[in-house]
């Protein structure tokens, strides 16, 4: 294991890791605010080597998760000591909400910062009985309170209707983002909006076709880090 001096990048990249369920290096350099994935790439394998964070492989084809060690506590205040389980059949889900985030913070022009994530929504909860949080959410310029959902698979239409009135009166916008618009969710949310107008229905083409994740996507592809 080796030693490096820790600096204030350093810090925010486990801050990232710890408050996303999970985040990839192309994650990273945007959350952390590297200009280029290559000096990002860099920088993972001086934390991994140091023993900070660990890099796993846990699907095939897809890009490693990056996941904080108990010594990453020593050096950042609040983090928890155990690690999060990942559960492999919501990657893709988790995968396109870090995603959908970046996009969302590029287009209402916030900054990542910003934007509070169901992990850190649950963490201010505190102990008691658990309860819905969304993907994540943020507030835009103006005041106005927005919470993103991410639905890939259906949940049963009580559940997912008891969710769209709990966003509806506790957000401005309630932004979801659907498989497609044929697809029997984006109905459902389509449907609703008569009782519940501030839905707002995206398709995950959006996000997966938006500059901004395919120029990362290309970066990620000709990493030797990866």
């Amino acid at each position: 294991m080796s030693e490096i001096v820790v600096v204030d990048r350093d810090k925010k990249i486990i801050r990232e890791i710890d408050r996303w369920k999970v985040c990839q290096g192309r994650h990273i350099r945007e959350l952390a605010g590297f200009e280029g994935q290559r000096a990002c790439d860099r920088r993972l394998r001086k934390l991994i080597e140091a023993g900070y964070i660990k890099r796993e492989r846990v699907l095939y084809g897809v890009a490693g998760i990056y996941r904080n060690t108990i010594r990453a506590t020593r050096i950042v205040e609040g983090l928890p000591r155990g690690n999060r389980k990942i559960i492999v059949g919501q990657i893709m889900h988790d995968i396109a909400v870090v995603d959908t985030a970046i996009v969302m913070a590029g287009e209402y022009g916030i900054a990542l910062e910003r934007i509070t994530t169901e992990i850190e929504l649950h963490r201010l909860d505190g102990f008691g009985m658990r309860k819905h949080r969304p993907d994540f959410v943020f507030t835009a310029d103006g005041g106005k309170k927005i919470c993103v959902e991410v639905e890939l698979t259906l949940k049963a239409k009580n559940r997912l209707l008891d969710i769209i009135k709990s966003n509806f009166l506790a957000y401005d916008t309630q932004i979801w983002i659907a498989p497609n618009l044929n697809s029997k969710i984006a109905r459902t949310l389509e449907k609703s909006k008569l009782e519940y107008p501030n839905i707002e229905i995206l398709e995950l083409s959006h996000i997966q076709k938006s500059d901004h994740i395919q120029k990362n996507k290309e970066t990620e592809s000709v990493s030797t880090w990866i």
